[in-house]
Order: structure tokens, then C-alpha cells, then sequence
């Protein structure tokens, strides 16, 4: 996908100015055996990422003293991109873990043999629904869950009920009103026009985005555009206020609308509705060819460690996958619980991802 891959919280909290710490990025961190022949093994460990991954510098610099690693983080645009460029170096990857692929794209990873099988520690604390590959080849590190968000002031004024379905998207009252990303160019497009697979199945789903067109969808390229350009609700769309009410986004978008709001709403200015989502899982994987295998290792089970999964939630604005882990107030307060997302089994999408984004691109934009 060429548009960057953005969590939804880490997107907006860059358009309305705020700057999130970054997990000792670039070439900041050195290598503490540089230049020492004798050393038995590298103490740089090497994570490759798309840019929204985050964590406070205290979590991280504990995890460093705690394993003797210094972890170094390679930001390579959006999940798509990222993923593309260890294909592409497939067996002499750029870094030993590889964190952001999800599972509209697990498929694509796997079948190219990227990853070497590892069972982190603590993965009997994940989930079990978010363990998607029984052979450990990657470890679930985050879901979150792509829904339509709606301005709560525009159907407020207007005496609407907000729609909370697929169904009453196609309805006459909700006609010009919904901006949706593009799903061949947008994580959140594909994982929108996934749920609708879900919902209708192979059979339906096609004829569900042509009453969506002819109610007036509007389809931009991407997130940020969707969010911040043409959505009225949004915080981030100060300069540029968008007239769309319902747009396609996060479950997590209205808690990070709070916090970073100026002056802080006391209550969330958008809403989510919940009948509208699909689930996003992201990975992280021990890359085939490591340099640092061992602190790959090490890497991986930090990943899933309650001290990461614990402060996630505020820097990446994403649900944790362990069952130990507690939400900040502020997503138990202002975010909203999807009970039953829409599901698409990884083996489905595998098959008939790159058919289903043709028919859809033919059917919807062209």
C-alpha cells in the first residue's frame, strides 16, 4: 500500500501538532561492540517498523538495562512498504524483528518465507483468538479496530440518529455523508471493504459498495486525507474542515480526539459505530537471515511483555493482545468495546485478496 500506514491515534496526533517519542529511532542508538573483533556477539538489536510504532523511553530503556541489548528501531514508511522492502531482502533482512505486518497482509509475509519460527515467552498469555500462525513464525502484538466514526455534533444538530451498521450506511437519510480510503492504497480502506466481505460474503458484498456508490461514498487515497481533510468531526481538520460526518477510521480515534483536544473535551467530540468494524491484528516476527537472532528473541517476548503491552495503548493508540494487561482510564472512559467485529479468515484473504481489491477498485472508483 502506498499510503502510509497509520494507527489512527499516532496519525492525528501528528496532524494536530503533537510530537510523540519515538523509540530511539534512526542511527541514534550505537553498537556497543562496534570495533571489537573479539566481541562474542552484536548488543544491538534491530527492530524494522512502520513509522507509528512508539513506546516511552523509560519502558524501552528498561527492557535495554534489564537484557543488555540496545535497541535500535528502522522506520520504513507504512506496513506495506515495509513489508515490500524484506521481500525484497529476504535471508539478509535490514534488522534481526520485523513489527507492523497485520493480518490483511500475513499471507504475503509467510508465503515468502521471511520469518524463522519462534515461540516467544509469554505467549500463553496472549489470546488465543489473535494467534493466528500455530507455527509461531510471528507473535500478535496489537489489534485494533477499523469502524466508522461519526461527528456527533453534525447528527446532534441535525436530529439523526448516527447510523451503528453496514446496513443503514446504504440508507437515504446517511446519502453524500460517508468518506471512505481507498482499499488498494489504505490499511483502514482494505480492512473497511474486508468487513464488508465479512458481513455480505463472496456473494454479497459487491452489490452492498454499489448501493454504497449510489448513496454518494466519497473515496480519497488515504487516512489522513479521509480523517483530517474530509471529515467534519475531526480535531486535526482545523484548516481544511471537512463536510463528510461519517468517515472510515478507528475504534480508538474518539479517545485520542480527548486527549490531544484543545481545550480538552470532557467528552469524546466523535463516536464509533460499532457495526460497522473489522479487526486488525499486527505481528511481530524474528527475521530469517537476523544478525542478532538471540536479542531478536529477547526483542519479541519485550513485545509481548506487560511493561510494553501496558504502555502500547498511549503511544500507538491500539489495543493490547495479552490477557493481563489494563486499558488506560482514558480508553476505558471515552473508547468504545466491539463486541463482534466482522471476521475474515487470513486464508481467505490470502486467497483472494489482490481479486477482491480489483473488483472493488473497477466497481467503486473507476
Amino acid at each position: 500500500m502506498s499510503t502510509t500506514k497509520k494507527i489512527a491515534g499516532a496519525a492525528l496526533a501528528a496532524a494536530l501538532g503533537v510530537t510523540t517519542l519515538s523509540a530511539c529511532g534512526g542511527g541514534d542508538a550505537k553498537d556497543k561492540t562496534a570495533g571489537t573483533s573479539d566481541a562474542p556477539k552484536s548488543k544491538t538489536v534491530t527492530l524494522v517498523s512502520h513509522d507509528s510504532f512508539n513506546v516511552t523511553e523509560a519502558v524501552l530503556k528498561e527492557f535495554e538495562q534489564q537484557s543488555g541489548y540496545t535497541v535500535k528501531v528502522l522506520k520504513s514508511g507504512d506496513a506495506g512498504a515495509a513489508l515490500n522492502q524484506e521481500i525484497l531482502t529476504k535471508g539478509s533482512p535490514r534488522g534481526d524483528v520485523f513489527f507492523g505486518v497485520d493480518n490483511t497482509l500475513l499471507s504475503r509475509a509467510l508465503d515468502n518465507g521471511i520469518f524463522t519460527p519462534y515461540e516467544a515467552k509469554g505467549l500463553a498469555d496472549v489470546k488465543p483468538e489473535y494467534v493466528l500462525d500455530q507455527e509461531h513464525r510471528v507473535t500478535p502484538v496489537d489489534s485494533g479496530d477499523i469502524c466508522v466514526n461519526y461527528d456527533k455534533a453534525y447528527f446532534a444538530d441535525k436530529k439523526i440518529a448516527p447510523p451503528q451498521t453496514l446496513d443503514d450506511l446504504v440508507k437515504p437519510e446517511y446519502k453524500n455523508l460517508l468518506v471512505v480510503e481507498n482499499a488498494a492504497t489504505s490499511s483502514p480502506g482494505l480492512g473497511f471493504m474486508l468487513a464488508s466481505v465479512g458481513k455480505y460474503g463472496e456473494e454479497g458484498w459487491k452489490d452492498y459498495w454499489s448501493k454504497l456508490k449510489a448513496n454518494g461514498v466519497e473515496v480519497v487515497d488515504g487516512w489522513e486525507q479521509a480523517y483530517n481533510e474530509r471529515f467534519s468531526g475531526s480535531a486535526g481538520g482545523k484548516k481544511a474542515k471537512g463536510d463528510r460526518p461519517l468517515v472510515v477510521s478507528y475504534a480508538s480515534s474518539p479517545p485520542v480526539e480527548v486527549l490531544y483536544g484543545e481545550p480538552q473535551p470532557a467528552e469524546a467530540p466523535t463516536g464509533v459505530s460499532t457495526g460497522t468494524c473489522f479487526r486488525q491484528v499486527e505481528f511481530a516476527g524474528l527475521l530469517k537471515g537476523a544478525k542478532n537472532e538471540e536479542g531478536g528473541k529477547a526483542l519479541v517476548d519485550f513485545l509481548i511483555s506487560k511493561k510494553f503491552q501496558e504502555d502500547m495503548p498511549l503511544q500507538m493508540f491500539v489495543n493490547p493482545v495479552t490477557k493481563d494487561a489494563a486499558l488506560p482510564e482514558l480508553f476505558t472512559k471515552h473508547g468504545v468495546v466491539v463486541d463482534k467485529p466482522e471476521n475474515v479468515t487470513p486464508e481467505a484473504i490470502a486467497k483472494n485478496r489482490e481479486q477482491w481489491v480489483k473488483a472493488w477498485t473497477a466497481l467503486v472508483v473507476k
